[in-house]
């Protein structure tokens, strides 16, 4: 099959799809029509999510009743980014059905028959986009044969819109209720082969529709998985190691069994953790160890670990600390690099001769992803078989975790998907759903355990923290000829996490002649994992501030000099052949370009000069799991270094369609809110081995005096839509610490702010 895959209607037709796609209808119980869509689909490896699967496999099931009420079932976990809306959307859409008569409900995780279930990577809507489309047409069709052979006349002679047929001759009508029946006798036509709807004709994609969690929300009565409820439930908190992987040697185990309440005390045996390798392995979230308190409430749990005593070994990390990271760092950066990732042209040679050299060195910390809802799971473990109620991102390796851990078929492990309080990464590890199904089994009764805050900032998967050594030089009229980076990350092997070092095509490689990207290890033992926009979250603040700075010191606008590096890219660079997947192209320097030169007219960039004293403007932008995002952001600075946002602008490419628009831009915002938060004085340092932050007291969120009006456009171009929730966050960090530059002339170069004694 010859496909070229930067082609946006080889894309849109689904002619990347490899295999043949199914539809099943039966009558549902009760009557009416039951359809279930299976459709062949290519997964791009997301981290956390397992490695891409070509035999992936999603399954849409939908119910159509007499009634003319239709149940569409949503396959991926609701963390607050719409998911549970936009995709049913899509669905009902080709289905031609009327979003009054639409009901939402969450599937369970069926292990298969409705594929991975995951929510991560931003790539919920692009791999859901044409397989919905395909699922909700062939329904439509279905419908359509059935009416038509109702009145004996031509199925090319009628229509279906707004949950009815009509037809065209004689303008007779009949509900899709009425046909439900008829149309779960006939035979499904060939996913592959259906009529989609032109696109102009869209009714209920491109409208806002309001999320139905939302006004139970915010009333609080929309169940999380912290409201959990089963008959005969036992509430658990589990106390693990100061340092991690730490071991309990000795425990007051008897007198915390005689508290009021407390019911059982166990010593969990941890599971061996898994490193990093050569490919990309399993999750590391496997059970960890420590000491277990079940009681009759959480607040009697809780109040008894208080008074737990533990021996602990502590093992080989305990004097681990920052300070000894940072000073390694600095080492390192001194010495040869033991890697070469990548060497394009002489950048030792052009740095030497060149015009104009600037150097910088930029750092950041570790960060938590401190989710408003704290980890939790309930567990009910009966004859052998565990039914699990977790707020999970990613359900299948946290039910092969519980296999592993329980020595049970995966058959006889059922998850309920329940909605999650945010996740941004945090929920792809399953580690607290293990810990309930454990302490389930060793008890015998259905049991909640439940983190504290404490337990949530000290014990996750963090955000690697990093250090890059950086070179550029330009040449007598300004033109970047060179760059030149050693990165100094940590690693718990020969291998980094792919979370960490930064990608081998990360701008400005491609786009300058003479690029080297050379890498050092510090040995580390903290647990990390992807925050939301993993490895870009931060290689953006590091690459686009130096950027700026470059532009700077060529005495060039950033704005421009950007635009003149994505203007001439290197060959067979930035044409979207590096860095795609089946759903949308590589990085495209057309399409960055547009977004750019959007942002800098929406927000006159050109009259900055015209700003007050203390505020000034900053840039950034970058590409991020296949969306384009540009921002502006404005800010002022006093003369004690407190910050005031005052306004932003985002320009954003995510594909031709915006799904579900006002959900699309709180999406925008929330991602530049949530960038912003982190940057200002989020950070997990150690101390001795253990992680010093503990709650909000020491690890601070962006407070709501402090959000500016946020802007936001978005620049459509011929392509599917790609995923949101992650695109707008790795450019809003350079863009407001540039902007502080532009303010202060304070250049920001180690996160988080608070470092650098700017507050907020």
């Amino acid at each position: 099959m010859n496909t070229d895959l930067t082609n946006p209607k080889d894309r849109a037709d689904g002619s990347v799809l490899s295999r043949r796609s199914f539809l099943v209808a039966s009558s549902a119980v009760g009557g009416g029509l039951l359809l279930a869509a299976t459709i062949p689909v290519w997964a791009r490896a997301t981290p956390g999510l397992g490695a891409a699967d070509t035999g992936h496999q999603l399954t849409i099931y939908a119910r159509i009743a007499p009634s003319g009420t239709v149940t569409i079932l949503a396959p991926n976990p609701e963390l607050g980014q719409g998911i549970k809306t936009a995709l049913p959307m899509v669905f009902a859409e080709e289905l031609g059905v009327a979003w009054k008569d639409v009901v939402i409900e969450m599937a369970d995780y069926l292990g298969g028959p409705m594929g991975r279930q995951g929510a991560g990577g931003s790539m919920s809507t692009p791999t859901n986009w044409m397989p919905l489309r395909r699922a909700g047409a062939a329904g439509r069709q279905m419908l359509i044969e059935a009416a038509a052979a109702t009145w004996k006349v031509k199925a090319s002679d009628c229509s279906a819109e707004d949950s009815v047929v009509t037809h065209g001759p004689t303008r007779r009508t009949l509900s899709y209720g009425a046909l439900a029946e008829r149309a779960a006798r006939l035979p499904v036509p060939d996913l592959t082969k259906v009529t989609l709807k032109d696109e102009s004709q869209f009714k209920i994609i491109g409208t806002s529709v309001l999320d139905p969690d939302k006004a139970r929300i915010v009333v609080g009565a929309q169940p999380f998985g912290i409201d959990v409820k089963v008959p005969g439930m036992l509430y658990a908190v589990f106390q693990k190691g100061p340092v991690f992987d730490a071991r309990v040697k000795s425990a007051n185990i008897d007198e915390i069994k005689a508290l009021p309440g407390v019911s059982h005390v166990l010593v969990l045996e941890g599971s061996p953790r898994v490193l990093e390798g050569p490919t990309r392995g399993p999750a590391d979230d496997g059970l960890h160890h420590g000491v277990a308190i079940v009681a009759d409430s959480w607040w009697r749990a809780q109040r008894a670990r208080q008074k737990l005593v533990i021996d602990w070994d502590e093992g080989p990390h305990a004097s681990d600390s920052t300070a000894g990271f940072n000073a390694r760092a600095a080492e390192l950066a001194k010495q040869k690099p033991e890697s070469d990732l990548r060497v394009d042209g002489n950048p030792d040679d052009a740095i030497e001769h060149a015009a104009k050299v600037v150097t910088a060195a930029y750092s950041y910390a570790f960060i938590s992803h401190a989710t408003l809802e704290p980890m939790n799971c309930t567990a009910s473990f009966k004859d052998g078989k565990v039914e699990i109620w977790a707020p999970t991102q990613n359900p299948a390796p946290g039910r092969d975790g519980v296999v592993k851990a329980l020595g049970i078929p995966p058959e006889n492990v059922l998850i309920h998907m329940i909605r999650a309080g945010g996740g941004f990464g945090r929920r792809l590890m399953n580690d607290y759903m293990i810990e309930a199904a454990v302490i389930s089994k060793q008890i015998g009764a259905p049991v909640k355990v439940l983190w504290s805050r404490e337990d949530d900032i000290q014990h996750d998967f963090y955000r690697p923290g990093g250090f890059h050594n950086l070179t550029a030089a330009v040449d007598e009229h300004g033109k970047l000829i060179a760059w030149r980076n050693h990165y100094v990350g940590f690693a718990r092997t020969k291998y980094f996490n792919n979370t960490a070092v930064p990608a081998l095509d990360c701008f400005p490689a491609g786009f300058v002649p003479n690029y080297a990207l050379r890498t050092s290890r510090i040995s580390f033992n903290m647990p990390v994992g992807p925050l939301r926009a993993p490895g870009d979250n931060v290689h953006a603040f590091v690459f686009q501030s130096f950027l700026d700075e470059v532009a700077h010191a060529a005495g060039l606008d950033t704005i421009e000099f950007n635009l003149t590096l994505l203007k001439n890219p290197l060959p067979g660079e930035g044409a979207g052949k590096v860095g795609g997947n089946a759903f949308a192209p590589g990085f495209m320097a057309s399409r960055m370009i547009a977004v750019i030169e959007r942002v800098r007219d929406m927000s006159g960039w050109k009259d900055r000069s015209r700003l007050p004293k203390g505020t000034g403007m900053g840039f950034g932008w970058y590409w991020s799991h296949l969306g384009y995002v540009a921002q502006v952001h404005q800010v002022s600075v006093d003369a004690n270094g407190v910050i005031t946002p005052e306004r932003c602008w985002v320009a954003a490419d995510v594909g031709k369609h915006i799904i579900n628009p006002t959900n699309a831009v709180n999406q925008m915002q929330g991602g530049v809110l949530d960038a912003v938060s982190a940057a200002l004085g989020q950070q997990i340092t150690l101390d001795k081995g253990r992680v010093v932050q503990s709650n909000f007291q020491d690890y601070r969120l962006l407070r709501n005096r402090k959000i500016p009006q946020i802007d936001v456009v978005f620049v459509p171009s011929d392509f599917p839509p790609t995923g949101i929730g992650e695109p707008p966050y790795p450019s809003a960090i350079p863009a407001f610490c540039n902007a502080i530059f532009a303010a202060s002339g304070q250049r920001v170069r180690k996160l988080p702010l608070s470092e650098e004694k700017l507050t907020i």
